[in-house]
């Protein structure tokens, strides 16, 4: 049996992406900072789907989670073929104005953990001669993003590091992909303390999308043409358009 972990599993993206591994007959390894929210996720996923279903309750802003998550895995001695590195935290607001713990936080989450993860299971996959990993970016990967700095740079490593563990792991028979969605209607938003655009993509939309790509070992996956084609604009005009977006929604 193979297994698909994925990381922030019980709602938007991750939740759609673990209905599609169910429906392929992949095992669930499904991961949340909520007990609760995991528990709710399994039932509602062994409601239609047959596959073993493992959770785990993790909170991947705290140093050294990731870590404590693979050595649970291991004890299980599960063969993860799929790793999806979903889980992201967004802030809005100027850099002197969010709160250092809350940053930290957010950028062990979007960036720490996530490398550790990637390191520890890379391993098993470079041992195997199979696996595939999906990094969660941003299209805010593209740009700065003034007065929400820190999430956009996370998410612009998370590209930059992506992309560079692609070309090493390409001859060992790993293949990395980066998901980059721009505006989906998730809880992100919500958490993020702004109002979710109302063009914003749903999010089994995305999850289709990131499905295909990472199957057909696609680089970097888009979803939606309206984002493919902002990318075509000049840096520092995207970078005006996120600063009056951003700090329209803020204040």
């Amino acid at each position: 049996m193979e297994y698909a972990l994925i990381t922030g599993a019980t709602s938007g993206i991750g939740f759609e992406l673990s209905v599609l591994y169910a429906q392929n007959g992949y095992g669930l390894v499904l991961v949340s900072s909520s007990k609760e929210h995991l528990e709710n996720t399994e039932n509602r996923l062994n409601e239609q789907y047959s596959v073993p279903i493992l959770i785990y309750e993790q909170d991947l802003t705290k140093q050294g989670a990731a870590l404590e998550l693979y050595n649970k895995i291991k004890q299980k001695k599960l063969d993860v073929t799929v790793l999806i590195n979903n889980a992201g935290l967004g802030l809005v607001g100027a850099t002197d104005e969010i709160n250092l713990s809350i940053d930290e936080q957010m950028m062990m989450l979007n960036m720490i953990n996530l490398v550790s993860l990637s390191k520890l299971i890379i391993l098993d996959m470079y041992r195997n001669k199979k696996g595939k990993i999906l990094n969660v970016s941003s299209t805010g990967a593209f740009q700065p993003g003034p007065y929400t700095s820190t999430y956009f740079a996370s998410k612009a490593f998370v590209l930059s590091y992506s992309r560079a563990i692609r070309y090493e792991a390409k001859a060992r028979g790993v293949q990395i992909c980066i998901l980059c969605p721009g505006a989906t209607k998730t809880g992100f938003f919500r958490r993020e303390g702004t109002a979710t655009p109302n063009k914003a993509m749903l999010p089994e939309q995305v999850a289709r999308i990131a499905f295909r790509g990472l199957m057909k070992n696609k680089e970097i996956i888009i979803p939606g043409l309206k984002n493919r084609l902002l990318q075509l604009f000049p840096l520092k005009i995207k970078m005006l358009s996120v600063a009056r977006m951003k700090k329209k929604s803020r204040d």
